[in-house]
């Protein structure tokens, strides 16, 4: 299974190595990560990442797409044509087209979610539809060849149950067992149902100039 991770600019680092740790145990897979070129790619974080390909290099039709989000640097993202064409074509051209978080507005920025169902943060929900997806609130969603995980820590998730889709699920869970993922967190505020009020319209705040720059840039994004 050839996997094709794209790397951009701030992009959010565990949207990234969620599904990476967990597909890294893939039988015969084969991980590449893509960018625009091999120069170190800075993440949200103080990390970066070495790409193992470029645009040119990468495979021209990958058993796996897979795009992170991330929040400063999406705007961008969603408006440089190189990216957007580098998914367009390898996007009709893989076995599956994925994504974690906001990864999948910029799969929809390249075409690839139109008449599909499809998730993202709840934060953006909203924006989903404006690139003919269907938006559903769910920690993945998989629709035909599509697959999508909702908000950063979700991508564990999606990544097991894409994982099983296509290779079974003993073995999903046999690397659920081995990463010992068994999510425990010390407060129930992981979702804007159990967040409460206050703390939901604090990290809306938070959101909301990145909502308000994806609104904006939505009539900027050329469509490959």
């Amino acid at each position: 299974m050839k996997i094709s991770m794209l790397l951009y600019p701030q992009m959010t680092l565990l949207d990234l190595m969620g599904p990476l740790q967990v597909w890294n145990h893939w039988p015969q897979g084969s991980i590449e990560l893509v960018a625009a070129s091999l120069d170190p790619v800075r993440s949200d974080s103080a990390a970066t990442i070495l790409p193992t390909h470029t645009f040119e290099t990468a495979s021209d039709a990958p058993g796996i797409l897979f795009v992170p989000g991330c929040m400063e640097g999406l705007p961008a993202a969603m408006t440089d044509d190189n990216t957007l064409t580098y998914l367009a074509e390898r996007g009709a051209n893989a076995q599956w087209v994925t994504s974690v978080c906001t990864g999948s507005l910029l799969l929809g920025a390249a075409g690839l979610l139109h008449g599909y169902r499809a998730t993202t943060h709840w934060a953006v929900m909203s924006i989903l539809p404006r690139f003919g997806a269907s938006a559903e609130r769910s920690r993945w969603v998989i629709d035909r060849n599509r697959a999508t995980g909702g908000g950063v820590t979700a991508g564990i998730d999606f990544g097991l149950a894409l994982l099983a889709e296509l290779a079974g699920e003993p073995l999903a869970r046999s690397v659920q067992l081995g990463i010992e993922y068994t999510p425990a967190p010390p407060f129930r505020s992981g979702s804007p149902e159990e967040a409460g009020a206050e703390i939901l319209d604090q990290v809306t705040h938070v959101f909301e100039p990145l909502r308000q720059a994806l609104q904006a840039s939505i009539d900027e994004v050329r469509q490959p």
